[in-house]
């Protein structure tokens, strides 16, 4: 798994979900449940992962969407 992307605006992590789906790469969210633990102010970040193998496709969409800016260091 690559991590995409990691925020703690939910408004973009749903963003780049819907981007992801309409291009049908899978991808997970991690830690969006961590609230709980944190006392839902948001201080925890959320990360977004996808496969390896749609790492490259995933970071294309994202780009193509002017979001290139909020994707993490690819470390290949």
């Amino acid at each position: 798994m690559r991590e995409l992307v990691r925020t703690n605006d939910m408004i973009l992590i749903s963003a780049v979900g819907a981007l992801l789906d309409g291009a049908g790469i899978k991808h997970m969210v991690f830690d969006q449940n961590m609230s709980v633990l944190e006392g839902s102010i948001g201080m925890l970040p959320r990360r977004l992962l996808v496969a390896d193998e749609d790492n490259d496709a995933a970071r294309q969409v994202l780009m193509e969407a002017g979001l290139a800016h909020e994707l993490r260091p690819d470390d290949r």
